[in-house]
């Protein structure tokens, strides 16, 4: 038996008729009850909005479960008998979204949908009836600005609000009106506690309700306060309040309260689920007996800005775009431990913005001396170590008029800090001779007569680099582009043993093989596929990549074309396992669809039988996307005439031989190796740019 406080509508038996009051009569249900307004997705409670803003560029999403018993029942204010419950249950589910910008404004929506309403139709004389079925409810638009303070200050102010649209087109769901609730919003956060409050008026019409509660503007309080448990913090449990009162009446079917007791755990990096549940405190019209929640939410953890990646977060970091190094003084934090590069640390150099030298004397240790006594001090002595003369170019003053000593004075020595040769070149002479024009001095230089690039390792500086990372020098590796082990054959040295990547295809060289009329992959295979994963791995840019599944044409088309995209399913599956994302993978069976060869012989039908990789979106150096769309083979040969060959065509094979050996393969690119028993032989080349494009998936 529910106490009178539990009571959600009293209703004196005096104004069951109808009473004239200041305000426009409403229809009985044209009401929306609910008193539970969600936090747009990527706050930290249930209800009660945060002030802070969650990122930038950041999109969070939730979908929030909302529960209310018994939100409206009618008593009889004479002898306090019930009439009944209006609405006995009410369950709502919201897809609430939001985006923030420049970790300063968040923009929300929320869809209320009324997933569930029933009642006990109480015996009255207005008319009023319980719903039933499912309704939409009124779109929310929210807008917030964070003013003060970070993410996790302890003080945090904010301003934002709600503006609801009268989309509802149920009973108890919509007011049929515009609403706003603008609000205030103080928050923080400090070590394990969290806490937040959100007050502001919802500006809404006057207007009467079942003949005599008068509704309009009203104000609006919430709160929580939350406590973060774990190691990681993902674990957030805590009380919630929500206030809603009404500014024109003081009765008590114009007073709402509610509490909640919920908690939040963050999963998977990105995800948190929360639960929390609570009774009503009051008697005002939307006041459950109790309510529960439940939610689902994507919403990227917060990071604070670290523009230089040293660990260091930018509020303070003294050099924001240069990583350093943790210092208790404020204004080297994050700055390089050696800022002048003079290899004096900037907690003993008495001067860390210039360069100097070591010295006994404190005051001196670090600055710039003149250690040649030449009357130009060291920062501006350009040969610091030898005397030498004023010169007014920066680069000469107190240098030695011939600094290299090269027998070519300085104002023509196009390299006066190294000695070199006469050149009638005036951009080499006084250089050191450089026979390959690379850049890097014949002394340094490990190929001096072939051109190269410059390294640290005078083992290989200046000479040709090392694109792919597989310690073969492109000079002599026939794949540049690509890892690959040696070969003492020239066109395939540094090439992968099976797998090639061209502009619009990840082509193997061997075949996929598979238990006859499945999709389980053979163990002969393995390799193969760690190389094909080892290949799509090492090229990022391939954004999408269809694998695609082919047959033959002997039996059934449908169960071909199930066979086909079971086994390219099978080949995604084994690539994701061997470390791809699936996310740039799709599959797609073609089954008999897409020949590349006769299927009237056995030679064709085998070719027939194949997978393959086509790339469908690339990422170009420039940044862009380039897509593309699987283009189709070409069409196979016709059959030559039984018995015979065309025409200047090479005999048959014998029966049981192998099929004729593929084009051959790209300049630089090693043959494809013959295909093993049983498997398809290496795919044709691209089909030719006329040829017209396959259907894309759908």
């Amino acid at each position: 038996m529910r106490t009178s406080k539990g009571y959600r509508w009293l209703l004196c038996a005096a104004a069951l008729g109808s009473i004239a009051g200041i305000a426009a009569p409403a229809s009985a249900d044209d009401l929306a009850i609910n008193r539970f307004y969600p936090a747009p997705a990527g706050d930290r409670f249930f209800g009660a909005q945060s002030p802070y803003v969650a990122g930038d560029l950041t999109p969070h999403a939730a979908l929030i479960v909302d529960y209310a018993h018994n939100p409206l029942v009618l008593r009889r204010q004479s002898d306090d008998e019930s009439l009944g419950s209006v609405v006995s249950n009410q369950l709502y589910l919201h897809l609430n979204g939001s985006f923030a910008l420049f970790e300063r404004l968040l923009v929300n929506v929320d869809v209320p949908v009324a997933l569930y309403q029933n009642g006990e139709n109480p015996t009255n004389t207005l008319g009023i009836s319980s719903p039933s079925g499912a309704d939409f409810g009124d779109l929310r638009l929210g807008l917030r600005l964070r003013v003060l303070g970070d993410y996790d200050s302890i003080f945090q102010l904010g301003i934002g609000g709600y503006l609801w649209v009268p989309t509802g087109t149920g009973a108890f769901v919509t007011d049929g009106n515009v609403r706003g609730l603008p609000q205030v919003i103080v928050g923080g956060k400090h070590d394990r506690f969290v806490y937040s409050v959100a007050i502001g008026p919802e500006i809404r019409p006057d207007q009467n309700y079942f003949g005599n509660a008068l509704l309009g503007t009203t104000f609006v309080a919430g709160g929580g306060i939350g406590f973060l448990l774990g190691e990681e913090r993902n674990f957030q449990i805590g009380p919630e309040f929500n206030v809603v009162a009404s500014m024109r009446e003081t009765t008590r079917q114009s007073l709402n309260a509610e509490a909640l007791v919920g908690a939040k755990y963050r999963f998977a990096e990105n995800f948190e689920a929360g639960i929390a549940a609570g009774p009503g405190l009051a008697s005002g019209i939307g006041t459950p007996d109790f309510r529960v929640v439940g939610s689902l939410a994507y919403t990227p953890k917060w990071k604070a800005k670290d523009t230089d990646g040293d660990g260091i977060v930018d509020k303070e970091d003294a050099c924001v775009d240069v990583k350093g190094v943790k210092h208790s003084d404020p204004a080297k934090n994050g700055c390089p431990a050696d800022r002048d590069n003079d290899t004096i640390l900037d907690v003993q150099d008495a001067c860390p913005d210039l360069k100097g030298v070591a010295n006994a004397d404190p005051k001196k240790n670090g600055c710039p001396p003149d250690s040649d006594d030449d009357g130009i001090y060291d920062d501006k002595d350009a040969c610091p170590d030898v005397k030498g003369v004023a010169d007014p170019d920066p680069a000469k003053n107190g240098c030695p008029p011939d600094k290299d000593k090269d027998g070519i004075i300085d104002a023509q020595d196009a390299c006066i800090d190294v000695p070199g040769v006469a050149d009638p070149d005036a951009k080499k002479n006084g250089c050191p001779p450089d026979k390959d024009n690379d850049g890097v001095y014949d002394a340094q230089d490990a190929c001096p007569e072939i051109p190269g690039i410059k390294t640290n390792d005078p083992a290989t500086n200046g000479c040709p680099g090392d694109t792919d990372g597989d310690k073969i020098r492109d000079d002599k590796d026939a794949c540049p582009n690509e890892k690959g082990a040696p070969d003492p054959d020239p066109k395939q040295n540094g090439c992968p043993k099976a797998v090639r990547v061209t502009e619009t295809e990840v082509i193997i060289l061997q075949q996929v093989q598979f238990d006859t009329a499945k999709a389980t992959i053979r163990k002969v295979s393995d390799s193969l596929l760690d190389e094909v994963a080892a290949v799509l791995n090492e090229h990022p840019e391939l954004l999408k990549v269809e694998v695609q599944g082919h047959t033959d044409s002997r039996g059934s088309k449908q169960l071909n074309t199930k066979l086909s995209q079971a086994r390219a399913d099978a080949v995604k599956a084994a690539l994701a396992k061997r470390g791809v994302s699936a996310d740039r993978l799709t599959t797609m069976g073609y089954g008999p669809d897409r020949p590349v060869g006769d299927n009237a012989s056995e030679e064709g039908r085998q070719a027939n039988r194949r997978v393959q990789f086509v790339i469908l979106e690339k990422k170009m150096k420039d940044g862009s996307i380039k897509k593309f769309e699987p283009v189709a083979p070409p069409a196979p040969p016709p059959a030559a005439p039984k018995g015979a060959a065309p025409k200047g065509a090479a005999p048959a094979a014998p029966k049981g031989a192998a099929p004729a050996p593929a084009a051959p393969a790209p300049k630089g690119a090693a043959p494809a190796p013959a295909a093993p028993k049983g498997a398809a032989p290496a795919p044709a080349a691209p089909a030719p740019k006329k040829v017209a494009p396959a259907p894309t998936k759908k």
